[in-house]
């Protein structure tokens, strides 16, 4: 198995489609319409072994010094691999490249995140995603998740 990660494309919408969206029926990741990936894919990467598109993640702007990892997942059968940690360095250099110093997750998942260099925090520290995402939340009074803050150099 030799995993890629690149930056999607128009192509991969379907399969990053069908991949979010079973997330997302589970209640662990927002759904996200083909429209608004085809609109977006810019933002994401995605992994790939043998042409398969295996997992993905994006960035989101949420304002000129942060940023935050939305939609990543992995595929059945290839979770526990290293693909999500590679995912999250190819995001987190993609951060730095835009000269952004922090990297914020909302997650069910502190103990990867964790792995992976992030502390837990206080959602309350990040007004600009409170006001961009969670105010139309079916969630908003009720927020299991949790927030996890990377500073990069």
């Amino acid at each position: 198995m030799t995993v890629v990660c690149r930056k999607a494309e128009s192509s991969d919408v379907d399969a990053l489609h069908e991949l979010i969206q079973s997330y997302a029926e589970q209640g662990i990741m927002l759904p996200r319409s083909r429209e608004a990936l085809d609109r977006n894919i810019g933002t994401f990467i995605v992994a790939e072994d043998d042409g398969r598109l295996v997992g993905c993640g994006s960035l989101c702007r949420l304002g000129n010094d942060l940023v935050e990892i939305r939609s990543l997942g992995i595929a059945g059968g290839y979770k526990g691999q290293g693909i999500g940690s590679r995912m999250v360095d190819s995001l987190i250099d993609e951060a730095r490249s835009q000269r952004i110093p922090k990297v914020m997750a909302l997650t069910y998942e502190v103990a990867f995140f964790q792995k992976n260099g992030f502390r837990v925090v206080d959602k309350e520290i990040f007004p600009e995603k409170v006001w961009t995402d969670c105010v139309n939340c079916a969630k908003q009074h009720c927020c299991d998740e949790i927030a996890v803050l990377k500073v990069i150099e």
